[in-house]
């Protein structure tokens, strides 16, 4: 017998209560779980402590092997259209500090942890329009309802789209479309993600989990060490991306923050960029 013992894995009912206050999870009996990124309940607001949450969600589901596929999605009508009014509060009060915090370190820790840590395939359920979507984007299947509409707001708002986004319009919209795309605000509506090859699947928004929930029985019918080999191979492209610009767009868009002095979010402009890309494609 070893000299020592296996550090304990993290426990289903204790970080289901730890991440409650931004995901609803829930866990079949085969392993699959589902997690519903909520604010007090509804669509997403975006904030300084959710941000750090998902990287903190995604490196715990990965270190769990009592999970083996993951579900991700958003609650309400929206995935994310809104920022918690006082979410940036820590940010306006140490920029320096946050802006390594909570957007570099937190930032690309969210994006690398999903595709490094989570050795499980990965489903990610669109629910509803989102500027942050990403996330759901890079997941290894995703679907999307019917009414959602995907647009980079960063570059309307006087921000460098250097966070992430970049590297996942790169990657599935092809260097001429995605350039496009960041520097317009263009808003990409489900029919065109589904044509332009960003989205498996679209489906009215009531039958999302239903159909989620069905590729997950199809996927989770072969062998574990079937599946969870299977997403070494096909997360090769997004791993090669982010190796290669994620953390470089990371800096230079805290770079840009730093040189002007602004905080990295500001309602204000936030709300602005919706309109100012409206205004290119009225």
């Amino acid at each position: 017998m070893s000299l020592t013992q296996f550090v304990p894995t993290p426990k289903f009912e204790d970080y289901k209560e730890r991440f409650k206050e931004h995901f609803k999870l829930e866990r079949r009996a085969d392993g699959v779980i589902l997690a519903q990124a909520h604010t007090i309940g509804g669509s997403i607001q975006l904030s300084v402590e959710n941000h750090r949450a998902l990287g903190q969600l995604f490196k715990t589901i990965g270190a769990d092997p009592e999970n083996e596929l993951l579900i991700l999605t958003g609650s309400g009508k929206d995935f994310m259209m809104s920022i918690d009014p006082e979410g940036f509060a820590l940010e306006k009060e140490n920029l320096q500090h946050w802006a390594y915090e909570y957007a570099y370190k937190d930032g690309r820790t969210n994006v690398s942890s999903l595709i490094n840590d989570l050795e499980i395939p990965t489903i990610g359920v669109l629910n509803g329009s989102g500027g942050r979507a990403e996330i759901c984007l890079m997941c290894d299947i995703t679907i999307c309802a019917e009414d959602a509409i995907i647009f980079d707001p960063h570059f309307n708002m006087g921000s460098v789209p250097g966070d992430g986004i970049h590297s996942c319009f790169q990657e599935l919209l092809g260097v001429k479309r995605a350039a496009y795309v960041l520097l317009t605000g263009q808003p990409i509506d489900a029919k065109q993600a589904l044509e332009y090859g960003m989205v498996n699947e679209v489906l009215p928004r009531g039958q999302l989990l239903t159909r989620a929930w069905k590729l997950a029985d199809h996927i989770m019918s072969q062998p574990r060490v079937t599946r969870r080999l299977t997403t070494q191979i096909i997360r090769r492209p997004w791993k090669r991306r982010i190796t290669d610009d994620l953390d470089s767009g990371f800096g230079i868009q805290m770079f840009c923050h730093l040189a002007k002095n602004e905080a990295i979010h500001d309602n204000a402009r936030a709300a602005s960029a919706a309109a100012s890309a409206k205004k290119v494609f009225d």
